[in-house]
């Protein structure tokens, strides 16, 4: 008997070549050979980190680029001015079924989504410091009330992260989540918006009822839908998004990675756009801003019966509350502080996106005008990339400066980051006296027409190269 652990060696024989299928059609001729070149797959398209080319083979600038990039592409948004509802009432709503198990979203979608929970929250009040919020769970079924409307961020956070002591388990419940969330916005105010954002990681949903008189439903309280999949799209969830948001789908979006799921989560923290005439109406609210007190001896707090020997006291009729953002459980008054009214006034008024300059531009500057960071050297007259364009491959500015629309004044990256982002002013402006100020815009205007009749100039003369009138 032979040594079983012996190697194999293929044969090359008549029995190797009877293997060999031949493209014979009926009748017994071979087919022809298409020359057409085969059409990529969707999976071979994919772009990874060392296939991205290096300009100049310098990785160093290569990466500051990308890096530049990144902070960029988070300033890119819509400045138009519009009406939006700052006083919000959102209800976040978390998926907690068996769903949330999958580790395709690292450590797993159930401990992302918690992490990345706890960061919308303090982004929202942040962002919405007069708004209020509460949070629910989808699990085995049923709806479970995670937190109770509130304008505390620390509450929320708290009871989020507890979360963490649990499994997710069982079939998450869609449209018990929504009678619940109909619930918690049934005595919210009319002059203040009516919102769910949830993250949904399943593709099924326990319901036990005809989910489409839960879409109605909400369609008539006015309350607008937002949803984050991670796992793919939903026919549910696309119908849900679009008939709460007035055949618009843009709320509804797919996670594709960690850094995605983390921005689209995060978008919602913009307040939306009224479009009723009802909101859009003018009319008074009345608010009240009341003063802080320490008292010696603790008391109980009007709000949650908790003793403390610091609030607030109704400017009304002098009701004791712990924290503000909140409605005087007494009298209904709005309580708030005036910073919180200042921080939610840039939505209505955002700050203008600033402009990329080019090396011919940059001549005049040689610091950052906020932070005074050395700028990079224009290049000497005469040079290949002095005529360039001021944006490089990646959107990003060729001489690391950005110039503001308004007082014209050069800024590096961060500054552009911290000022769009948390300032919401820009420096320069802040620092010009009215008639700078109208001196500037009068200047930009004046340059604007100079352009536009420059241009029609070079039309009316049809030629490559202008000729002066």
């Amino acid at each position: 008997m032979a040594d079983s652990d012996s190697d194999y060696i293929a044969s090359s024989g008549d029995e190797a070549s009877a293997h060999v299928v031949s493209k014979k059609g009926r009748g017994g001729k071979g087919g022809k050979k298409s020359n057409k070149p085969r059409e990529r797959e969707r999976w071979e398209e994919v772009q990874r980190a060392w296939d991205v080319g290096l300009e100049d083979d310098n990785i160093e600038s290569t990466v500051a680029e990308l890096l530049e990039a990144g902070k960029k592409r988070r300033l890119l948004k819509d400045e138009t001015p519009l009406q939006r509802g700052i006083i919000r009432h959102l209800v976040l709503i978390l998926d907690l079924s068996i769903a949330m198990t999958e580790k395709d979203l690292r450590p797993t979608r159930y401990l992302l989504s918690i992490r990345y929970a706890c960061d919308f929250v303090r982004e929202y009040f942040e962002q919405n410091p007069i708004s209020q919020l509460a949070v629910i769970g989808m699990r085995d079924g049923l709806a479970i009330r995670i937190s109770d409307m509130s304008g505390n961020p620390v509450y929320h956070i708290d009871r989020i992260e507890k979360l963490r002591l649990d499994d997710p388990a069982g079939s998450p419940s869609l449209q018990n989540a929504l009678e619940m969330t109909r619930a918690a916005l049934f005595h919210t105010p009319s002059h203040g918006t009516r919102e769910a954002v949830i993250i949904y990681g399943a593709l099924w949903s326990a319901d036990p009822g005809d989910i489409h008189d839960t879409i109605r439903s909400l369609v008539t309280d006015k309350i607008r839908i937002s949803i984050v999949g991670l796992a793919a799209q939903v026919s549910i969830c696309r119908e849900l998004v679009k008939r709460t948001n007035g055949g618009d789908t843009s709320s509804y979006h797919v996670a594709l990675n960690e850094v995605h799921f983390r921005e689209k989560l995060l978008e919602a923290t913009t307040p939306p756009i009224t479009r009723s005439q009802k909101m859009s109406a003018n009319g008074l609210l009345m608010m009240g801003f009341p003063s802080r007190i320490v008292e010696r001896t603790a008391s109980l707090c009007a709000c949650h019966s908790i003793p403390s020997k610091g609030g607030y006291l109704c400017s009304r009729c002098s009701t004791k509350v712990c924290t503000l953002p909140s409605e005087c459980p007494a009298c209904g008054l709005t309580l708030i502080l005036s910073t919180h009214l200042a921080r939610s006034y840039h939505h209505l008024f955002p700050l203008r996106n600033w402009l990329e300059v080019s090396w011919t531009d940059a001549q005049k500057s040689t610091h950052c005008f906020s932070c005074h960071k050395v700028f990079p050297v224009p290049p000497k007259e005469g040079a290949a990339n002095t005529n360039a364009s001021a944006k490089t491959g990646h959107n990003t500015s060729v001489s690391s400066r950005y110039t503001c629309p308004d007082c014209g004044q050069h800024f590096c990256v961060d500054c552009d980051v911290f000022c769009h982002e948390t300032l919401y002013n820009c420096p320069g402006c802040q620092s010009l006296s009215e008639e700078t100020k109208q001196k500037t815009k009068s200047r930009g205007k004046r340059k604007k027409r100079s352009d536009t009749a420059a241009a029609a100039n070079g039309a009316e003369n049809g030629a490559d190269v202008m000729v002066i009138d």
